[in-house]
């Protein structure tokens, strides 16, 4: 039964009265901060979840109406006990879990009882007269003894940090050399909110990757995390992290309010807490303070251009800011396999974005990857991709992931030193830009340099361990294909299968590690579905067909006529897989008169060709690679043989 009186600090919790005083003194409490009090008293030290409190104070209500009075109720609380978020003494939050009561309790009964026997005089015979001391010699050679055990004591404790702790009574911050970025919760009470919460989230995370000395985890880990109900030692092992940071963002009108705290994830060890508020046109500025503030907590020493970057947000168009967020939420969808309807909506709200702030850097960012095609972007995407990332560059030289766009459209054109030049610069602006290392280690690999390569994407994934979202899912399954290594990658390729079942390019490319295997049943059937997620249903039925009476030669036979007509009728062009696949019929004319078309594509209108995609190092190739054509094609492209 919980005891009828506890008390804390200078408060005393009357459960049977319902009341709540400090020294003595009854403070005005309503009834849903007292139950939830109540509530945490009963399990001090231990987290109390919202769902416990939604069962025993609000019952009735709904999923948003519980939401918006909890935090209220809270709030009222802590007003009452002189408490705050930020540095909290009594109620400490962790956000998406519950609260937890962490100041020393005792039970007040128990206190009484023990302090009336400590009343009671002892008998006479008991006291017994305690002689003066003497003084002798011997007491300099104590009080020398003491200082130098006190000294010995006060070394140990900076050695130990709990027992430092214990000295001074302020916790030892725990070395946090990397770190996640959890998606911050929203509480408004509109549920639309939604994507606002994970706009700041984003811009959270891009402020402290400005911090080169701290390993940021990448956006599209963090948010594989959203709604997970597994605790924060859990993440910080998935995803090899020190620190986890946690919040809540409020929007009310104009004024955004973002709590924030930092957790040691190993050990689930709080280490710092804060509220911020601002004007929703400070946001950005809002982000980089808090971010600064982070630093600040885990001691990393900032640069002075890294100082000047967190510092140098400006006040945000908020036409162009919401537009920009509904931009980046369409964006989401389209890496998580919701197809290009998804892609056309992010372009017009980016678009808009640049509309109303033509100075908006991140809005040429995001239209430039809106444009980027997950399997090859058209001429036109090329050019629109091209004109936003200059923009970029133009508006922000520290742009990162302008670089990035640059060097993909620069690799695209054969521009082997620009491109190489572009991905190098963008990952010294950013140490932490999960992407620019992928699609670096992209290039490399394309390029035939597999080694190099493979540690650009073993970084890649070090910042990227769960990428949820295309083409970043992709890209270690790609890296172990060329490196031969298929097992791995059809491993890795059927869980991007299982969250993402109608990505096409996916199922592209576990045909080829099928057939790479001798699976050649397999390989027809996901090259099948491929077919059909791009939109030829007709064509899948025609491979099964094949492939039952002429077996795996004759389905690749009808695939490759069913592409060349599909191209005649300009349907598509892909010349460059077509001849991978009359390589892997072993028809050598064949699958060099499609090299050649692909070469005159960019010979002739100086924009983006497929070719390079497969020419180096691609598997499916490798039947032609002792033809003479082969390496006449490579020099003209201007890749090593």
């Amino acid at each position: 039964m919980p005891p009828r009186r506890i008390q804390f600090g200078a408060f005393e919790l009357d459960s049977a009265a319902g009341e709540l005083r400090k020294h003595g003194n009854k403070i005005k409490l309503q009834e849903q901060p007292l139950q939830i009090l109540q509530q945490l008293l009963e399990h001090p030290g231990e987290v109390v979840t919202r769902e416990e409190l939604q069962k025993r104070i609000w019952p009735a209500d709904t999923f948003v109406d519980f939401d918006h009075g909890l935090y209220s109720a809270v709030q009222r609380l802590r007003d009452a006990l002189g408490d705050s978020a930020e540095t909290p003494r009594y109620v400490e939050t962790l956000p998406r879990r519950g609260y937890r009561f962490i100041a020393p309790v005792s039970d007040g009964n128990r206190d009484e009882a023990e302090a009336k026997m400590a009343s009671v005089e002892a008998p006479a015979s008991a006291v017994r007269e305690r002689p003066a001391p003497r003084r002798s010699l011997r007491v300099p050679m104590l009080v020398a003894t003491g200082v130098i055990l006190v000294a010995l004591v006060v070394a140990l404790a900076f050695r130990d940090g709990s027992l430092r702790e214990r000295l001074l009574g302020k916790p030892a911050v725990p070395l946090i050399h990397s770190i996640v970025v959890l998606p911050l919760q929203n509480l408004s009470s509109d549920p639309s909110q939604e994507y606002f919460a994970d706009g700041m989230t984003d811009a959270l995370i891009t402020d402290l990757a400005q911090i080169g000395s701290l390993k940021v985890i990448s956006r599209t880990s963090t948010m594989h995390y959203k709604k997970s109900d597994k605790t924060l030692p859990e993440i910080a092992r998935e995803l090899n992290v020190d620190g986890i940071v946690e919040g809540t963002v409020q929007r009310s009108g104009d004024r955004v309010r973002i709590t924030a705290q930092l957790i040691h994830g190993p050990s689930d060890k709080h280490v710092w807490a804060s509220s911020f508020e601002r004007d929703a046109r400070d946001v950005l500025s809002m982000e980089s303070e808090i971010a600064g503030a982070i630093a600040n907590q885990i001691q990393t020493k900032l640069t002075p251009e890294q100082h000047a970057k967190l510092a140098s947000a400006r006040p945000i168009n908020l036409k162009a800011f919401e537009a920009y967020l509904q931009g980046m939420h369409h964006l989401d969808r389209v890496g998580q396999g919701f197809g290009d309807e998804e892609q056309k909506k992010a372009a017009e709200y980016f678009q808009q974005a640049i509309n109303a702030d033509p100075n908006f850097v991140q809005a040429y960012i995001g239209l430039a990857y809106a444009h980027r095609g997950l399997f090859l972007p058209s001429n036109e995407d090329s050019a629109i991709m091209k004109r936003a990332a200059e923009r970029a560059v133009e508006l922000d030289p520290s742009s990162s992931d302008a670089r990035i766009i640059l060097g993909q459209l620069k690799a695209e054109r054969w521009d082997w030193p620009g491109a190489e030049e572009e991905f190098r610069r963008g990952i010294a602006l950013n140490p932490n830009n999960a992407e620019a290392h992928g699609e670096f280690a992209d290039y490399l690999e394309k390029a035939g340099q597999l080694e190099e390569g493979w540690k650009e994407m073993q970084i890649a994934q070090e910042l990227n361990p769960n990428p949820a979202t295309l083409p970043s899912a992709l890209n270690l399954p790609s890296a172990l294909y060329y490196r031969g290594e298929c097992d791995r990658a059809i491993e890795l390729l059927l869980r991007v299968v299982e969250s993402h079942p109608n990505d096409a390019q996916t199922r592209l490319m576990l045909s080829q590690c099928y057939e790479e295997k001798g699976m050649y049943k397999e390989a027809i059937e996901e090259l099948g579905r491929a077919a059909t997620l791009f939109g030829y249903p007709e064509t899948g039925v025609r491979l099964q067909r094949a492939f039952g009476d002429s077996g795996y030669r004759g389905a690749l036979l009808e695939f490759a006529q069913e592409i060349e007509h599909r191209q005649a009728t300009k349907q598509m062009y892909m010349p460059a897989y077509l001849a991978t696949v009359y390589a892997r019929l072993g028809d050598k004319d064949r699958a060099f008169f499609w090299l050649e078309e692909s070469y005159k594509i960019r010979a002739d209108s100086g924009l983006g060709s497929d070719l390079y995609h497969w020419l180096k190092t691609d598997p499916m190739l490798k039947s032609i690679r002792s033809d003479p054509r082969y390496f006449d094609l490579l020099r003209r492209v201007g890749l090593p043989p």
